[in-house]
């Protein structure tokens, strides 16, 4: 009887997820992913139509789409990953990269479109199904950005990273809070119910040479 309980809830949380993903199929976006990051724009304004975007961890490419949509005809939308993007790259507004963020080479030459106005990340670890130890690798993940974020950022920038709660999300707000004057976590509609994933934000980066 407890696994038909189960199954029951597992049913209804997977019509919802699908009222995501139909969505998004219906508009064009690779993944439902899209609609938390609509969410996080309209609660904080991580970017506007003139903004310059950095999109850490871009593939499949919802992420970057919806920047590619919401941005004017002289904005800038770079992305990173280490998988390709599905969707189309003919945009002149795109630039991608398909490799590792933190290989210095290619940190230069996102520099050198660079400095950004926001800097996104729906990146996410490999994962091994023990919380513990995937909360851990997303933690250095997390804290790997932020490191070099403000490398990328203009000042008055904003920031926001994915990252799985498993108890170290105050130390990433603290690391936040030294050098961005807001920071904030936030968990969107559009993440599952039963996921541990959140979204930490950072706004109005206070520039490099504050103490």
């Amino acid at each position: 009887m407890s696994r038909q309980r189960s199954s029951k809830r597992s049913g209804s949380k997977r019509s919802e997820l699908d009222h995501y993903s139909l969505r998004a199929k219906k508009e064009g976006y690779p993944a439902r992913s899209v609609y938390k990051l609509e969410e996080l724009n309209s609660k904080f304004r991580i970017f506007n139509r003139n903004s310059r975007i950095l999109d850490i961890g871009a593939a499949p490419g919802s992420w970057t789409l919806y920047c590619l949509r919401k941005t004017a005809k002289d904005s800038l939308v770079a992305g990173i990953d280490l998988k390709d993007l599905t969707i189309s790259k003919n945009d002149a507004r795109l630039f991608f990269i398909k490799g590792d963020f933190f290989d210095e080479k290619n940190q230069s030459e996102l520099l050198a479109k660079g400095p950004y106005d926001a800097v996104i990340s729906d990146a996410a670890p490999a994962t091994t199904g023990n919380r513990t130890v995937d909360a851990g690798r997303s933690f250095s993940l997390a804290a790997g950005i932020i490191g070099i974020a403000g490398l990328m950022l203009v000042p008055g920038g904003n920031l926001t990273i994915k990252i799985f709660q498993g108890g170290d999300e105050k130390e990433l707000v603290g690391m936040l809070a030294e050098i961005f004057e807001t920071a904030k976590i936030f968990k969107p509609k559009a993440c599952r119910r039963e996921s541990f994933e959140t979204y930490i934000v950072g706004l109005n980066y206070k520039g490099s040479d504050e103490e």
